[in-house]
């Protein structure tokens, strides 16, 4: 397949391009800049892979959770590409995608991923690794307080930047974690595999159907009078 992932939830603009199995990619971590950076990072990679955005299977987005200005920069110009060119989106969870490079460079059958959802609260996912090496959630993504996450499971490894940016995630769960790893924003080459899956089964959809996953309605929803 001939895919673009993109993913600007967090500081890092994300941008990886699949022709013909290889993979090229552009990670810049420069945070407010993403309004400048991401189409002419788009542009750069797409003339590297002589490739067409019509040309293209689908774009591969990740859909968050996590900076809302970033989710909507990277969702309206997914959105706009994808409407010009008549290709569908493959909405992939952006906490996944940090999975994804656990299970791509780490042993462990486990990661749990928190990311800072800032308010002193953690977006949180767990995963395990599935039959085909990808990234299979064990629960429901959520949004909850710092003090409130304790995972008592089998060891897992943790992943995201809040197990950096709070250490009493650490020690309360310190007995469970099995390796703190050093992957803390999602990289879009990590989309990749779970965007294929989504689009060969189907779930592809349209770019008017898009609907970023905010997960904390109350700061994505406009305030009323």
């Amino acid at each position: 397949m001939k895919l673009l992932a993109i993913d600007t939830s967090s500081n890092a603009c994300s941008v990886a391009l699949q022709v013909s199995g290889a993979i090229v990619e552009r990670h810049v971590v420069e945070p407010r800049e993403h309004t400048k950076i991401l189409l002419p990072i788009i542009t750069e990679l797409l003339a590297e892979g002589a490739v067409s955005l019509k040309e293209l299977d689908a774009i591969v987005l990740g859909n968050g959770p996590g900076s809302f200005i970033g989710m909507r920069i990277g969702a309206s110009v997914v959105q706009g590409l994808c409407f010009g060119a008549g290709i569908p989106i493959a909405p992939v969870s952006s906490l996944t995608a940090v999975a994804a490079e656990a299970f791509a460079g780490y042993p462990h059958e486990h990661v749990v991923v928190a990311q800072d959802a800032r308010m002193n609260e953690i977006y949180f996912a767990s995963f395990r690794r599935g039959s085909d090496g990808c990234a299979e959630l064990t629960c429901e993504e959520s949004i909850v307080a710092v003090g409130e996450l304790s995972v008592a499971d089998t060891p897992y490894a943790a992943a995201g930047a809040a197990w950096e940016h709070y250490r009493d995630l650490v020690s309360a769960n310190d007995e469970n974690i099995a390796e703190l790893l050093p992957i803390t924003v999602p990289r879009a080459r990590h989309l990749l595999q779970p965007g294929q899956a989504i689009i060969e089964s189907g779930r592809a959809i349209s770019p008017e159907l898009l609907s970023p996953a905010y997960l904390r309605l109350k700061v994505a929803e406009k305030p009323t009078a």
